[in-house]
């Protein structure tokens, strides 16, 4: 399958193995042979062979599992614009996938500290909060929880409703215009990774947003959990 580069370039070892992938060669969440056969088959240095793995690793293209090996990366099955505000329900149509819903658990909350924050001015004396998993072609996706005023949305109407934005402007007209969005990498997590079949080095995307409507209400506290293996974000940054 493979041929002698005759060419001691990393750049060139990192064009023919992306090559590869490309052609199938080598399938999403393969394993590439070691470092050793690769640069026999490539004619290439060790050397050459792991700096273009690093650089494939920088590209997302490829993965290292420490003690296991070096992976082909799945591709992210929808890259996003942060600053386009939307539901989970429509992130996932858009990438031509049938959104699906399991629902974890429905319960009345206490607001911590934080969340007295988050919801000034608006005294709150109970959340409700909705833990959901988001599917994509029945394949879990997402992690979702999300809080609001139990006063303004009742659990028992909350947990009969597929998208909360919608049912927020049905039932409790609250349109929600705009989100103060947070996002982090975070490691493997100890409770949500196995539900959304993580692998043990596979990493979560941590989108915290507060969404409030036209007037500046905040209303909608939601932390999700995207499979990193499966979203990607992206920021368009313009010059003023």
């Amino acid at each position: 399958m493979l041929s002698n580069l005759n060419n001691g370039s990393t750049i060139t070892a990192v064009q023919y193995i992306k090559k590869l992938i490309e052609e199938g060669h080598y399938k999403e969440k393969e394993k590439l042979p070691t470092e050793y056969e690769l640069a026999k088959n490539l004619g290439v240095s060790r050397k050459e062979i792991k700096d273009a793995i690093s650089i494939l690793e920088e590209e997302n293209i490829l993965i290292r599992r420490p003690g296991v090996g070096i992976y082909v990366h799945t591709k992210p099955i929808l890259s996003s614009g942060i600053e386009q505000l939307g539901s989970v329900t429509e992130m996932i149509l858009k990438s031509g996938k049938v959104p699906g819903v399991q629902y974890i658990s429905a319960d009345l909350t206490e607001p911590t500290d934080e969340d007295k924050r988050r919801f000034e001015p608006l005294e709150i004396d109970q959340f409700a909060q909705l833990e959901r998993v988001r599917t994509a072609d029945g394949e879990p996706v997402v992690y979702c929880i999300d809080r609001v005023d139990h006063q303004v949305m009742p659990l028992e109407l909350i947990h009969s409703q597929e998208s909360i934005f919608q049912a927020l402007k049905t039932y409790a007209k609250k349109d929600i215009d705009y989100a103060v969005a947070y996002i982090e990498p975070i490691g493997y997590h100890e409770r949500i990774s196995p539900i959304l079949n993580c692998e043990p080095d596979q990493a979560l995307l941590l989108l915290r947003q507060m969404h409030y409507t036209k007037e500046n209400e905040p209303v909608l506290y939601s932390a999700n959990f995207f499979r990193a293996d499966v979203f990607s974000f992206y920021v368009l940054r313009k010059r003023l």
